[in-house]
C-alpha cells in the first residue's frame, strides 16, 4: 500500500511538474506570440482605416480642385489685387486715385512720394506716402472712399494733427481751425511680377 501511494504520489509529482513546464512555456513561448499577434492586428487594422481615409480623400480630389479654382475666380474677380503690369504703372494708378479721392470729397493733396517697392512671397506691396489737409469730415469720406476700393487699398502709419489755428487780428485771440494736417501711407498689392 506505501508502495502503490509512493507511486501515486510520483504521478501527481510527475503531472504537476508537466504542468508547471507547460505553463512555463506558455509563459515564455506561446503567450509573447499570441501577444504579437494581437498588436500586429491593431496595428493592420489601424492601417486599413488610414487607407480607407486616404482613399475618401482621393475619391474627393476632381471635386476639391475644382472648388479650389472657382475660389480662385471669384478671387479674381473681387478685383483685389491691382491689375497693372509693372509696380511703377500701379504706384501712379494709386497716386491718381488718391488724389482723386482727396479732391472730391473737398480736401487739399499736399503732396505723394512713391515709397520702395517691396516684394514677399508672391505678392509685391506699392506703397505711397500721403500728406494732405482737411476736416475731420473730409477725412472720413477719404479713409471711406479708400476703405471701400478696389483693388484693395490698406492705410498704414496714418499721423492726425490739427492744424494751428490763425490769430483774429482785431481781438488778437486765437480762432480754432477745423482742419487737420494728415500723414498716412496706403498701401496696394500685386502679384509678383515674372522676372
Amino acid at each position: 500500500m506505501a508502495l502503490m501511494e509512493s507511486k501515486l504520489s510520483q504521478r501527481w509529482l510527475a503531472l504537476g511538474l508537466l504542468a508547471l513546464v507547460l505553463l512555463v512555456f506558455s509563459l515564455l513561448v506561446v503567450m509573447p506570440i499570441i501577444n504579437k499577434g494581437l498588436e500586429l492586428n491593431e496595428s493592420k487594422q489601424a492601417l486599413a482605416f488610414r487607407l480607407q481615409q486616404y482613399e475618401r480623400v482621393l475619391a474627393t480630389q476632381d471635386q476639391v480642385a475644382a472648388n479650389v479654382e472657382q475660389i480662385k475666380q471669384a478671387y479674381a474677380e473681387q478685383g483685389y489685387l491691382n491689375s497693372q503690369q509693372t509696380s511703377a504703372l500701379a504706384s501712379a494708378e494709386l497716386q491718381e486715385f488718391i488724389k482723386k479721392t482727396i479732391v472730391e470729397a473737398g480736401g487739399q493733396l499736399s503732396s505723394t512720394q512713391v515709397l520702395p517697392v517691396s516684394t514677399k512671397g508672391e505678392f509685391t506691396r506699392i506703397t505711397i506716402s500721403v500728406r494732405m489737409t482737411g476736416s475731420s469730415e473730409v477725412l472720413r469720406t477719404v479713409l471711406y472712399n479708400i476703405e471701400t476700393s478696389a483693388p484693395l487699398i490698406v492705410i498704414d502709419q496714418i499721423d492726425i494733427r490739427p492744424m494751428r489755428g490763425v490769430r483774429n487780428r482785431a481781438t488778437r485771440q486765437l480762432e480754432l481751425s477745423n482742419e487737420l494736417n494728415v500723414n498716412f501711407q496706403a498701401v496696394s498689392f500685386m502679384r509678383k511680377q515674372s522676372e
